[in-house]
């Protein structure tokens, strides 16, 4: 299913077609090399100063990493995640051998755009997630004081929304997708004072 977004003018195909849909195929596999190329997408992404603070816990389905993570999301993204066919949990390094990474937030947003926009460009579909436990992806994990999970991921190919069976979850998929105007956007002079109309 495709929702490409109305844009006053034409904007990269990979951006118009990025969407973010819970009905996932749960036959669908990703192959060692579309995970491969989501991972160089990410890693090339821009930081401050060059700091690469993103890292990624990696889970393809029917391994033990792809069921840890599912369990520390929240019930209402297990009840559709389950179906993808690679969940990632997005992760920020707080400090390097320099000391407190700046900006350490803002570069694992931009590695996670890029990985979502490399998906698109591999036929696949991606959802990220701000409902999971924190605490319970470190315990897992075992991770460092200075790795702070930030961001669920999931990735695979489109199903047709009634998989998702409730019919709130089906009206939703098929929703249209929405944005603030341009005009609600971006200012100029003032804030308030529309850049563009």
């Amino acid at each position: 299913m495709r929702k490409p977004a109305v844009t006053s003018v034409p904007i990269a195909t990979l951006m118009a077609e990025r969407w973010s849909p819970r009905a996932y195929d749960e036959s669908a596999v990703v192959t060692p090399e579309q995970v491969r190329a989501l991972l160089e997408a990410a890693r090339w992404a821009p930081s401050f100063g060059n700091t690469q603070p993103a890292r990624y816990l990696v889970g393809v389905r029917g391994t033990t990493a792809f069921d840890d993570i599912l369990a520390t999301l929240n019930s209402g993204n297990r009840a559709w995640a389950h179906r993808a066919s690679l969940l990632l949990i997005g992760v920020m390094m707080t400090t390097n051998e320099k000391g407190p990474v700046p900006y350490a937030e803002y570069g694992l947003g931009l590695a996670s755009e890029n990985l979502v926009l490399q998906a698109v460009e591999l036929g696949l579909i991606a959802h990220q997630m701000a409902g999971f436990s924190p605490d319970a992806v470190r315990a897992v994990f075992a991770l460092p004081e200075d790795a702070v999970p930030k961001v669920a991921i999931a990735v695979g190919s489109p199903a047709e929304p009634d998989v998702l069976e409730e019919e709130r979850r089906i009206e939703r998929e098929k929703a249209d997708r929405v944005r603030l105007p341009l005009a609600e956007f971006a200012f100029t002079g003032r804030w308030g004072e529309p850049a563009l109309r």
